[in-house]
């Protein structure tokens, strides 16, 4: 598990709309290239706060951006 790698994911999102937006379409291929493992993708996949902050701890309103994002999407 790498706590640095998942909070890098969700700083990029934060400063990024680009990478944002490729999130958004397309997750895996976003998070191609960042060494996470299934169930950091999991939770950066699906939005899952509670199991992010459990393990990297308590994000602020930035990190939150493509958490955020995600939770409004209705595409499961």
């Amino acid at each position: 598990m790498s706590k640095e790698t998942t909070l890098e994911v969700l700083r990029r999102a934060a400063d990024d709309y680009g990478f944002l937006a490729q999130l958004a379409d397309d997750t895996p291929r976003a998070l191609e290239g960042y060494d996470l493992s299934l169930d950091e993708k999991a939770a950066l996949s699906n939005g899952d706060v509670r199991w992010i902050e459990n393990h990297v701890g308590k994000l602020d309103k930035d990190l939150m951006t493509w958490l955020k994002c995600r939770l409004e999407q209705e595409k499961w």
